[in-house]
């Protein structure tokens, strides 16, 4: 924790009285319920002006301070969490997807990727995969609250039926065939890449298909007239590299670059913001590997 405001009136060691003596040493922002519950806690306990924290005394100072600390998180966390009930049963959230547990929110819903980015900014959510379901505690029901329109409404976007009406709506359409065409090229796992500029084999970088470690640089002259739907700036001086989707370990060992691309790069090395969701789904496809394996 971070001293904020110290309290006035309490006493205080010069800086050297407490240097040869065994303890340890505590910060945090002021608060006067919080100052009175640390005072009953360690009545030895001294202000100490020059460091801005609290000193206190004795050899097992710091398992002390320790279990202290746990018990007003578990205490913060209780509170929190009735607040985040009382909320709830104040103005709830009536849908399908989500039902009320003993600790918190049951959320099932169909897969989509903005659900789960939704997810994932919400405090303390976590994700179930034995039972398919998202766990989010009472205490994060606020910010559950302010981001459920977007998760409901791409949940219903991804139910089985709606998706298949769509599905059914496109067929034949000059968007049903450009999105095969794109399809279609993507699984060919190639990439255009400028001659003179052309990225590291085996090594993870990001494209506009997201991080991808290239394998082979063919060489091939790509032709703009046939790839330029997908492509968009393509040149004749652009050749073809074949890339394969990398794997958790290779995205872990990747150190994220500290330099923001260049304007208009073709590709680049991942920073840390890249290379965490990628770490996460990496993770996620190999489990899911693993299940269906056994």
């Amino acid at each position: 924790m971070a001293e904020t405001k110290s309290s006035t009136g309490h006493d205080e060691a010069p800086p050297s009285e407490d240097g040869a003596k065994p303890g340890a040493d505590i910060s945090f922002p002021y608060d006067r319920m919080t100052v009175e519950q640390f005072r009953r806690r360690f009545p030895r306990a001294r202000w100490n002006d020059a460091r801005k924290a609290w000193f206190v005394p004795g050899r097992t100072a710091s398992r002390r301070i320790g279990r202290w600390l746990a018990e007003m998180e578990v205490e913060a966390d209780a509170h929190a969490d009735a607040k985040g009930r009382d909320a709830f049963a104040f103005d709830p959230i009536d849908s399908p997807y989500l039902e009320l547990g003993k600790a918190g929110f049951r959320i099932r819903t169909p897969y989509s990727k903005t659900v789960v980015d939704e997810l994932r900014e919400v405090p303390f959510s976590r994700w179930d995969g034995d039972l398919k379901i998202w766990h989010v505690p009472f205490r994060s029901y606020e910010e559950l609250r302010r981001r459920w329109p977007e998760i409901e409404a791409a949940a219903c976007r991804n139910e089985p039926e709606e998706r298949r009406r769509r599905a059914e709506e496109r067929k034949g359409t000059e968007q049903d065939v450009r999105s095969k065409l794109r399809s279609a090229e993507r699984k060919r796992h190639r990439y255009p890449l400028q001659s003179d500029d052309l990225p590291p084999i085996g090594r993870p970088v990001v494209t506009a298909y997201g991080i991808v470690v290239f394998t082979e640089i063919s060489g091939e002259l790509v032709d703009p007239n046939v790839v330029t739907d997908f492509y968009a700036g393509v040149t004749e001086d652009h050749v073809w590299g074949y890339w394969r989707v990398p794997t958790l370990e290779e995205l872990v060992r990747t150190w994220p670059a500290k330099t923001p691309p260049v304007q208009d790069a073709e590709w680049w090395l991942p920073a840390i913001e890249e290379l965490r969701p990628a770490r996460r789904t990496a993770r996620s496809r190999e489990a899911r590997n693993r299940a269906q394996a056994q």
